[in-house]
């Protein structure tokens, strides 16, 4: 089922629109503004995005600047509803981008016929592209057998995406269409648990694999992942990275390895959350923290104090108890959010 946003701040239109399209067996979304639209297209990624021009908080057409700027958004066909009025003013829309535009008062048989021919070219584009991306890695003679060549095959070809901090990338239960690399940034990857307690699961620094649920089907995330910091993504979708595998073979046996890895530090951790007394742990989370986020350990970090225990395995009371203790002894300088090591070996001596 395709997904329809509609940003439409008449709310007689809004909804009579919207149920056409829901017995025209579409799923929909529902704007009042383009400001609260924007926020649903990036959060959501619709199929096609149907939108009113004149409307507060932002219009149509600043709406459309925005998506069209942002890479997770900029291919979702966008079609502008305009009044018999403002009929001049489509030319601007079409000039910003606009694929299409439906006059109001528009027939049923108008807007589903607008919605199909632009999802129809769409779908024919991207068999090209997947077509062409096929032909491009059968003609390729360089065998992908390292897992630097598999990073180098995710710049060469994969899709980007841009994620500020504090993002969602993926929640928990969403089919996992995507395996990642990390160009930029930093990722945290977490669940809540029965008690609405956030238990960060993984951190993942540039140049780190990740959202592999499996690496052959589309199955279901078993965790959220959120950007940490401002983030750029690449992307290969499931269905390519499958096909990748079948024809190379031997890099399988380094993901095997990557897996392993990944593996070894989640029984660490478990050791460390069982064992490992309150400072250690603190100064292991710290580290961790660091060496994923900043280039230099030593640079500052900005997390919650909530992330630093959750992965640490202790209550934040217990953890803000061990910070003040690290501050005492000069290990650390700490200000609101932000962490300073300032005595990096010390810290490694403890963890």
């Amino acid at each position: 089922m395709k997904t329809v946003l509609l940003i439409e701040d008449d709310v007689v239109l809004r909804e009579n629109t919207a149920e056409l399209l829901e017995l025209s067996d579409y799923k929909v979304l529902k704007a009042s503004n383009g400001k609260i639209g924007v926020e649903l297209a990036k959060n959501k990624l619709p199929d096609i995005i149907i939108c009113d021009i004149m409307m507060p908080e932002l219009d149509g057409y600043s709406a459309l600047q925005i998506l069209s700027k942002n890479k997770a958004t900029n291919h979702i066909p966008f079609i502008f509803l305009s009044a018999k009025t403002e009929r001049s003013d489509v030319r601007k829309g079409m000039n910003l981008g606009a694929d299409d535009y439906i006059t109001k008062p528009f027939t049923e048989d108008e807007l589903i016929s607008a919605i199909r021919s632009r999802l129809a070219k769409v779908s024919i584009l991207q068999d090209l592209k997947s077509k062409q991306k096929k032909e491009t890695l059968q003609n390729d003679e360089g065998e992908i057998k390292t897992l630097n060549d598999l990073k180098n095959f995710f710049d060469d070809y994969g899709e980007e995406f841009t994620f500020k901090k504090e993002n969602v990338i993926y929640h928990e239960g969403d089919h996992s269409n995507y395996i990642y690399l990390i160009n930029k940034g930093a990722v945290k990857c977490y669940r809540i648990d029965e008690q609405g307690k956030e238990l960060v699961t993984a951190l993942y620094k540039e140049d780190d694999l990740f959202g592999y649920t499996s690496f052959t089907q589309n199955t279901p995330h078993k965790e959220t992942a959120t950007a940490i910091a401002n983030t750029k993504l690449l992307g290969i979708s499931i269905i390519d990275f499958n096909d990748l595998l079948n024809k190379n073979h031997k890099v399988v046996l380094e993901l095997i390895e990557l897996l392993t890895d990944d593996l070894s530090v989640v029984k660490e951790q478990l050791l460390e959350m069982a064992y490992g007394t309150v400072n250690k742990k603190t100064a292991s989370t710290i580290l961790k923290f660091a060496e994923r986020i900043n280039r230099k350990p030593e640079d500052p970090i900005k997390i919650s104090r909530n992330d630093l225990a959750s992965v640490a395995g202790i209550a934040t009371e217990t953890l803000i108890r061990a910070l003040t203790e690290f501050k005492k002894q000069g290990i650390i300088k700490a200000e609101g959010r932000n962490i300073k090591v300032v005595d990096i070996e010390k810290l490694k001596s403890i963890s």
